[in-house]
């Protein structure tokens, strides 16, 4: 039971109904200071000792609540900033010849070696790293027998990331005799360069996309990459 210096305590639950119950009040001394009432009769000192502190552990737990709160935030701005600097040192490390995040990435929809087509925009949600490349490119075909399969290879049972590759010859049997056995990331066709050239202006080869999981184009690369390397991985894998 709490109570108030200078003012009425309420009656306790249960007096009589009709029978007035004398309420102590402060008395003023003759300096004008309040002396406190007494503690109302059936208070033990134990209440008292626990109403006392109970304001105080309230007030401490708010403390730690709001210091808690502040911890949080710092911790978190430390990530953040901490990702960021990473990224800052991959795309340092990895030279991009073009870095953004305010360009949607132009849709399309091409047929793989099956005739089935694929749509870019059907693979929002993923990381997708768009390789252009041709039979007549020797380092193209250079990267798709050394340094590729490794690439396919690691994102084959990842679900946050896909290579799709766009080759601009004339269909499967043009470049069967060049794909690794058990390359499994897909390979579309565009002959006529109606994406390649058309939509994202590509005339010289290899020329690789990278678009994060909103079809924004973050990076693009206009020579061979070391498709094994661990700063590769890491940076295609940052994007969320």
């Amino acid at each position: 039971m709490s109570k108030g210096h200078g003012g009425k305590h309420r009656p306790r639950t249960g007096a009589t109904p009709g029978r007035e119950v004398s309420i102590p009040t402060a008395a003023p001394t003759p300096t004008g200071a309040v002396i406190p009432t007494q503690a109302p009769e059936g208070t033990s000192g134990m209440q008292r000792l626990f109403g006392r502190y109970s304001s105080v552990a309230l007030g401490a737990l708010g403390v730690f609540i709001l210091a808690a709160i502040a911890s949080g935030i710092a911790f978190g701005a430390a990530a953040l900033d901490g990702e960021r600097r990473r990224d800052e040192v991959l795309v340092h490390a990895l030279r991009p010849d073009y870095t953004g995040d305010n360009r949607l990435a132009p849709d399309f929809s091409l047929p793989d070696r099956t005739g089935r087509t694929l749509r870019l925009s059907a693979l929002r949600g993923k990381t997708v790293v768009l390789h252009f490349w041709s039979r007549d490119c020797p380092p193209c075909v250079q990267e798709l027998t050394e340094s590729l399969p490794a690439m396919d290879e690691i994102l084959r049972d990842r679900h946050d990331v896909v290579l799709v590759l766009v080759n601009v010859d004339a269909g499967w049997d043009a470049i069967a005799p060049l794909v690794p056995v058990g390359f499994r990331s897909p390979i579309l066709f565009d002959p006529t360069r109606r994406v390649v050239g058309g939509l994202y202006g590509t005339r010289l080869f290899p020329e690789t996309w990278v678009i994060d999981p909103r079809g924004v184009i973050r990076a693009r690369f206009d020579r061979t990459l070391e498709w094994d390397s661990t700063a590769l991985l890491d940076y295609i894998t940052s994007f969320r």
